[in-house]
């Protein structure tokens, strides 16, 4: 596993869940860092403050990545305050609602497919030429989720297309990049509880059902998915791409 100190990270939607214990593991293993928010400052600023304390460099920024101009803006911005880009975490992402078949419309189905892909699409382009920069290599890690495996649960047809359709983004650009040093993984994370994903959209009793079924016996933590990131943004020099690494307690065995 690389060493990662001194290395720069962009992670995306580092306010709070996933993404802010990512960055904190990210930060902790020693790389500097700037973090990409679309709502709350509040855990950028803890971040930056935790940094600052171990005498690393990190900022933040915000932007709605589902637009082109902001995406290129804030990754310029980041690239610009790190010197470089070597790790790109896309971490943003959604359910946005549940709907069932019969529900969706256009807009709804715009809206999820711009928020789960769309957004790496953008962030990925722009963040591209910094990565092949890297002099020892890159490393891009997309979150993807059981449900792209699985097909998650009714009401979630939209997403779990989306996070389907990130498996088969990291394996194709794994491809695509490999040439230029740029390694490219996935995590895709199960029952994640006290993240605003399922604060928002699972229910206590759904959560109890899901956990009767992980053969580990209980939901996970984003810690649990920070350190699976915090591994595979080290594989900027390593011979680990194309892959995806479930975060699941055992529900889903590939």
């Amino acid at each position: 596993m690389g060493h990662l100190t001194g290395k720069k990270v962009f992670i995306t939607g580092a306010e709070q869940g996933i993404g802010f214990a990512s960055a904190k593991s990210l930060i902790e293993a020693g790389c500097d860092i700037y973090i990409h928010y679309f709502s709350g400052t509040e855990g950028p600023e803890q971040l930056v403050a935790l940094a600052h304390s171990l005498g690393q460099r990190a900022s933040f920024g915000q932007a709605d990545l589902t637009n082109r101009q902001d995406s290129e803006q804030c990754v310029q911005a980041a690239a610009e305050f790190l010197g470089g880009i070597d790790i790109l975490v896309n971490n943003v992402g959604g359910i946005i609602a549940r709907k069932w078949l019969g529900e969706i419309d256009e807009a709804f189905w715009n809206t999820v497919i711009d928020v789960n892909m769309t957004t790496m699409l953008n962030v990925t382009q722009a963040a591209l030429p910094f990565l092949k920069e890297a002099s020892a290599g890159a490393s891009i890690v997309n979150l993807a989720s059981l449900a792209g495996r699985s097909g998650g649960h009714a009401g979630s047809l939209v997403y779990s297309m989306t996070k389907g359709a990130v498996l088969t983004w990291t394996r194709s650009l794994a491809a695509e990049l490999g040439g230029a040093g740029v390694r490219v993984n996935a995590v895709a994370p199960g029952l994640i509880l006290g993240t605003r994903f399922h604060n928002q959209h699972t229910t206590k009793e759904s959560a109890d059902e899901t956990v009767r079924g992980i053969p580990l016996g209980r939901a996970g933590t984003s810690e649990d998915v920070a350190d699976v990131i915090t591994f595979l943004a080290s594989q900027y020099d390593g011979f680990v791409s194309g892959a995806t690494i479930d975060v699941n307690g055992g529900v889903y065995r590939m």
